[in-house]
């Protein structure tokens, strides 16, 4: 069905509040359980884990700002065992241009371009400021209605802060180096150092909120070195008081398609974490595999290790784009790798980095 504003007897029927959430009005439950399995008679057979997440990655809408809508997300949180969520809307709208043949179903559908959109932040801060109280405690909403490349863009942070004061705990994604959504936005092209994100940084550091950043480490023709690797290093190194996510550990889908694995990734990533302690890394869509994983479904043990040794710098996200039905299978994909973690640094990727990171209250 079309996003738009479901009525708040709907979202408190929708919303089922799992026993075990109360924390005045936020419940969080356990993020994650250790149990044993019982065998035939009766004695411990294996250690099993229940895992509850944060969705450190989630968008309200499509490239068309069209969703399910907060009543059918709230049922998918639920199912999946998510607690709480970084929810966003998306920054840019596709244009469905007067020769196309049809109206156009995903930004890459015809040539036609994508435009930054401002009304993506209005959108998801009238679903979410119509709940009730405790639904919105379940989510952090994130601004990206906002031109990367206009000097403006910090003052227009600063004025929709003002218009909705409180609500909003993070900035992002921004879209900077994305394959074809880079070539078919309208303008100038965005980078992470541009002068009008630097702004937007340091306006992120004067208001203590995290930044989402989508920046290629390459381009899919350029797959022997880190392209574009400076440009997003620069930002983070000349920000130190800005709190950085890196989405996907700057690969994508498309990356992976042309070039497969890039083998010098994960020592970038090992040595910008080293570098920059402002620096954590989102691990949604294109970096279980085949990073994470390896192609018997095997965690790759260099990653689990990376992890162990940065146990506070890593979330999960579904990277849900409107539609939200297959959140739980996305994130219960990462079991494997949670598994081969310890339970402790399990827990904080799978749900509690990301609360500390917009200052929710662990239980």
């Amino acid at each position: 069905m079309s996003l738009f504003i479901a009525s708040p007897a709907r979202l408190m029927l929708a919303y089922r509040l799992p026993r075990s959430l109360l924390i005045g009005g936020l419940a969080l439950a356990t993020s994650l359980v250790v149990g044993v399995a019982q065998g035939a008679d009766g004695n411990p057979e294996a250690t099993t884990r229940d895992y509850h997440y944060s969705d450190a990655h989630l968008h309200f809408v499509d490239f068309f700002q069209h969703g399910d809508g907060l009543g059918d997300l709230l049922d998918a949180m639920d199912t999946a065992h998510v607690d709480h969520a970084l929810i966003t809307g998306i920054g840019v709208a596709k244009k469905w241009q007067q020769d196309a043949p049809k109206k156009p179903r995903y930004y890459m559908g015809d040539d036609a371009p994508v435009y930054w959109y401002s009304g993506t932040d209005y959108i998801l801060a009238e679903a979410l400021t119509r709940a009730p109280k405790p639904v919105q405690a379940r989510f952090s909403p994130f601004i990206t209605g906002f031109n990367p490349t206009d000097l403006n863009a910090a003052d227009e942070i600063r004025q929709l802060m003002a218009i909705y004061p409180g609500f909003w705990k993070g900035i992002g994604e921004v879209f900077t180096r994305h394959d074809d959504l880079t070539r078919l936005t309208d303008g100038e092209t965005p980078r992470a150092n541009h002068p009008a994100l630097m702004k937007v940084y340091a306006l992120a550091a004067e208001k203590g909120l995290p930044v989402l950043v989508h920046s290629n480490i390459t381009s899919k023709r350029e797959g022997h070195e880190p392209l574009y690797l400076n440009e997003f290093e620069s930002a983070v190194r000349d920000n130190p008081k800005t709190t950085f996510i890196w989405a996907h550990a700057g690969t994508s889908a498309e990356l992976t398609r042309r070039l497969g694995r890039i083998e010098w990734l994960y020592d970038e990533v090992e040595r910008m974490l080293e570098t920059y302690p402002n620096l954590n890394i989102d691990l949604s869509w294109s970096v279980l595999e085949p990073y994470l994983l390896d192609d018997n479904g095997q965690p790759r043990s260099r990653w689990v290790k990376l992890v162990e040794r940065f146990p506070e710098r890593f979330v999960l996200g579904s990277d849900v784009v409107g539609r939200f039905g297959s959140v739980g299978d996305i994130l219960s994909s990462y079991t494997p790798f949670l598994d081969a973690l310890s339970p402790a640094t399990a827990r904080n990727v799978a749900r509690d980095n990301f609360l500390r990171w917009v200052n929710v209250p662990l239980d």
